[in-house]
């Protein structure tokens, strides 16, 4: 789905006529991804709570990452990912969390960890997606082009649920 609009829609009344919270937990986009789906009117029926966690300190104090994550993998990397996405699960108790955690530019890029990239997930309570995406473009764009293709993954997520649901 290509429209953001329709799309943060779509999330919102299906979470809402299914009584199912979302939670998001956010480095790199700083609340962009909270902010966007805040925007549906009718989000406060099912948005719980949100954690921006730019510093590693507060990605262990808040979301429950282990130390050793974050010394043997970093804070940008898909354990770090899953990590923040299972704690803010965990925290919020909610049905849903979304996560970013990456490099946004302009600086702190090397070889191994290119500016632009980001590890996203999105969890439910009985599993964890993790996507590595590495976008092009100015602070901004990145943090945009992230935030955006969250939302994107927690639709995918939601439209899978109700797949399984109506096989059942």
């Amino acid at each position: 789905m290509s429209d953001l609009n329709e799309t943060k829609k779509e999330i919102i009344e299906f979470l809402s006529s299914h009584q199912l919270t979302v939670t998001t937990a956010e480095s790199c986009t700083g609340g962009l991804i909270a902010s966007e789906i805040t925007s549906v009117p009718g989000a406060s029926e099912c948005y719980a709570e949100g954690y921006i966690t730019y510093a590693a300190y507060s990605k262990m104090k808040l979301l429950g990452v282990t130390p050793d994550i974050i010394s043997e993998k970093g804070v940008v990397s898909p354990e770090c990912a899953e990590a923040m996405a299972k704690g803010a699960l965990k925290q919020a108790g909610a049905d849903y969390s979304v996560v970013s955690t990456g490099i946004a530019g302009p600086g702190g890029g090397d070889d191994d960890h290119p500016v632009g990239l980001v590890y996203l997930a999105c969890a439910d309570r009985d599993s964890v997606t993790v996507e590595k995406n590495i976008f092009s473009g100015d602070r901004q764009e990145v943090q945009h082009k992230a935030a955006e293709r969250a939302i994107n993954m927690l639709y995918e997520k939601l439209k899978d649920r109700t797949l399984k649901v109506c096989i059942k």
